[in-house]
């Protein structure tokens, strides 16, 4: 069983240790986004190493289409398959279906799909994803659920949240069958549940309560970052976030921003994940300290300068904005690879300035420098 130890608060803030059968999570955490079991942009389970992962996210639907989750268990599981000794998180494949509006029919046993690959029938369930999910062997197993629409009326979030509630029950009680067999791979496999309810504040903070009583290894916000405005999430965090158990990990799916991050952190989540440094990084755009540059400007064509003064990422130890321009401009893969791998080093990096900022009780005029910070580049 995990073990979640917090080691100290900074009012909401949370500087903790996640104690797995993996290794030890130290949070806040961003982890960094694998969905086929690869990070985009050509980067390796060694560069992982080397830019300070933790965790390492992939995605249920797209391993159980490709290569087929049997085929993963067979060669092992996915830490053995892709060569990292790290934690795993997978995503239940939930919102990957759901985003197939017109390929899918949701009924109150699962969904019924169309695989976005070679257009096979493909149905998903609550025991579905927890066997898919068993047989990647990760260290911790997202619940299926589903992701409501945005907008969405009243009437329809509250069937939605109430069903994704029952699915959640199905999982964990899955999940507790699956790690019991004989020849499962990761026996100590964690569920988290998902809150749903998008916007509406007490459909939210109603059935965080109630899945609270379930007494799961963690707690994820799901159905934000979806269309809402920055200033709506954060509403929903201050109220939703304080009725999960603050004994439990908490993560914000699927955002996001630094200044996201900075502001969860702050409204007590522990982990994010987002595809915007290794999206944003194979098209050029780079993170720093100061806000983000677009390397494709012409403005870069004779900088010398690292991406960031100061950054030990590889692509700054060696090489110049100018040269990395070069390589986008000219469509070299290099190029890309140096952009995604800055940008996840800056992320983990950001994230160990927060744990000490939050160690050393100095979280809120860290997170107000930072932001400071942010806007520099953009002129405010």
């Amino acid at each position: 069983m995990a073990e979640y130890r917090i080691l100290n608060k900074c009012g909401r803030a949370k500087r903790a240790e996640f104690h797995t059968v993996h290794g030890v999570i130290q949070t806040p955490v961003f982890m960094n986004v694998g969905t086929a079991a690869a990070i985009k942009g050509a980067v390796s389970t060694d560069d992982l190493h080397e830019i300070g992962t933790q965790v390492e996210l992939s995605n249920t639907d797209h391993l159980h289409v490709r290569p087929g989750d049997g085929v993963v268990k067979q060669l092992g599981g996915l830490h053995k398959f892709m060569k990292w000794d790290r934690p795993i998180l997978t995503d239940s494949g939930g919102f990957q279906v759901f985003s197939l509006a017109g390929l899918r029919k949701i009924k109150e046993e699962g969904v019924h799909f169309h695989s976005h690959i070679d257009g096979k029938k493909i149905f998903m369930g609550p025991e579905e994803s927890m066997q898919i999910q068993s047989n990647l062997a990760s260290t911790i197993a997202m619940a299926f659920d589903e992701c409501a629409p945005h907008p969405c009326d009243r009437d329809y979030m509250e069937r939605s949240v109430a069903r994704t509630t029952r699915w959640l029950a199905r999982c964990k009680k899955e999940m507790e069958r699956l790690n019991q067999l004989p020849d499962t791979i990761n026996p100590n496999q964690l569920l988290f549940g998902i809150n749903q309810g998008g916007t509406f504040d007490d459909i939210r903070m109603e059935q965080a309560r109630e899945i609270s009583e379930m007494d799961l290894d963690g707690y994820a916000l799901g159905g934000l970052a979806v269309g809402e405005s920055h200033e709506e999430m954060y509403h929903i965090l201050d109220v939703t976030v304080p009725c999960l158990p603050e004994n439990k990990p908490t993560y914000l799916m699927g955002v996001g921003t630094p200044a996201n991050i900075l502001e969860g952190v702050d409204r007590g989540v522990d982990f994010f994940d987002c595809v915007y440094p290794s999206r944003n990084g194979r098209h050029g755009h780079v993170y720093t300290r100061y806000g983000k540059l677009n390397l494709f400007n012409a403005q870069y064509e004779l900088d010398e300068r690292p991406i960031e003064e100061g950054c030990g990422c590889p692509a700054c130890r060696s090489y110049s904005r100018a040269y990395i321009r070069h390589l986008l401009k000219a469509k070299e893969m290099l190029g890309m690879r140096l952009c995604v791998l800055h940008n996840l080093y800056y992320y983990n990096h950001l994230m160990e300035r927060i744990r000490a900022a939050i160690e050393e009780n100095r979280y809120p005029e860290f997170k107000k420098a930072a932001l400071e910070d942010l806007k520099v580049l953009s002129g405010g």
